[in-house]
């Protein structure tokens, strides 16, 4: 039996604007320099900005780390990533 140490809440830390710190995550469905797509326990979590890097990935645990100029943090109804397929992300990266 896979052990999984991911919590069931979420938290999230932004300090000005520029390193953000979540817990929670389940996967990183896609990223590039301008946006980063978060498959959460809450939900999937679009994060827009400038530069941004995944400086920190723990699966396992469910957290990650992300730096960069951030402008927007958008909260899906969709909980999974693989419940709506190619057309969620997509409609998530217009």
């Amino acid at each position: 039996m896979e052990q999984n140490n991911i919590s069931k809440s979420q938290k999230l830390t932004l300090d000005n604007r520029k390193k953000m710190a979540l817990t929670g995550i389940k996967d990183v469905v896609a990223f590039d320099v301008n946006q980063v797509l978060l498959e959460s326990v809450m939900g999937m979590i679009l994060i827009k900005g400038e530069d941004l890097k995944v400086t920190r990935l723990s699966i396992e645990k469910g957290e990650v780390d992300i730096d960069g100029k951030i402008d927007g943090i958008t909260y899906s109804e969709v909980k999974s990533y693989h419940e709506k397929g190619k057309s969620f992300l997509k409609r998530m990266f217009r």
